[in-house]
């Protein structure tokens, strides 16, 4: 009986250890940005997202007279449940990029805008409108400019941002940031270029990844946070405790009879 608990107690002991070893991690491999010789110079000028095809974007006319705008902002009114009166509020006009990257605007017809940036396109409307509206403004907003983050991250889904102006470190943020078993050093994105996916990896724990070109995002970027090798090895512990449960009970029960 003695050697029953000598040798069960060390198996226990020997589990215990294996888990524990398993689930060790280094300050090196969870700190964000640590330290290093590089120079960051990141200007979000030279990574500004470009219109695509496909994308949604909220287009605004104005002008001193309004009523000079009218027939470029297309107005829906909502009913307020008598239907004697309509609501003030107007639906702003939302347009597609078709698949050739062009517009159709009221009056101005198709405009091509795709690899413009926002700001490229509102001077190329504007100079449209300029045949029509004196001194004419241009608002544009993207509808869809939507980032998806899977993986090990708090809070894994898609986001809708409220500015194009947004970095990886947001992306994640809005996901509740990486667990402490996401690998911080290989995190994935996946942007499509060109009508092509691309895949890049990024290394959170250097600083020079501030410099990357993929430290700011673009329209429909896919972020994914792998597992590390302690999550792995735990899920497949995970799958197969009633193997080992029953092992461990019957090399147990073999020594307690050898032993008796």
């Amino acid at each position: 009986m003695r050697l029953f608990f000598k040798y069960g107690f060390t198996l226990a002991f020997c589990v215990f250890m294996l888990m524990m070893f398993n689930s060790c991690g280094s300050r090196r491999n969870m700190v964000y940005f640590q330290p290093d010789s590089s120079q960051i110079n990141t200007l979000y000028e030279q990574y500004v997202p470009k219109i695509q095809a496909n994308d949604i974007l909220t287009i605004v006319v104005t002008a001193a007279d309004p009523r000079a705008t009218m027939p470029f902002n297309p107005v829906s009114m909502m009913p307020n449940g008598n239907l004697t009166q309509q609501t003030d509020l107007a639906l702003r006009p939302t347009y597609t990029v078709d698949d050739n990257g062009d517009l159709t605007l009221p009056m101005l017809g198709k405009i091509h805008v795709s690899g413009l940036t926002r700001l490229q396109a509102i001077e190329k409307i504007r100079s449209e409108l300029n045949q029509y509206i004196k001194d004419p403004g241009v608002n544009i907003n993207f509808n869809n400019f939507r980032v998806s983050v899977l993986g090990e991250v708090a809070r894994p889904g898609s986001f809708i941002m409220p500015t194009e102006r947004v970095t990886i470190l947001e992306a994640l943020g809005m996901a509740g940031d990486l667990t402490i078993r996401g690998v911080r050093e290989n995190v994935l994105l996946v942007r499509e270029i060109d009508g092509k996916k691309t895949m890049h990896r990024l290394d959170l724990t250097q600083q020079n990844t501030i410099n990357s070109p993929f430290y700011y995002l673009a329209q429909n970027d896919v972020i994914y946070v792998e597992p590390n090798k302690s999550q792995i090895n735990n899920s497949k512990l995970g799958a197969n405790t009633s193997v080992v449960i029953s092992i461990a009970g019957l090399l147990i029960t073999v020594i307690s009879v050898l032993t008796r």
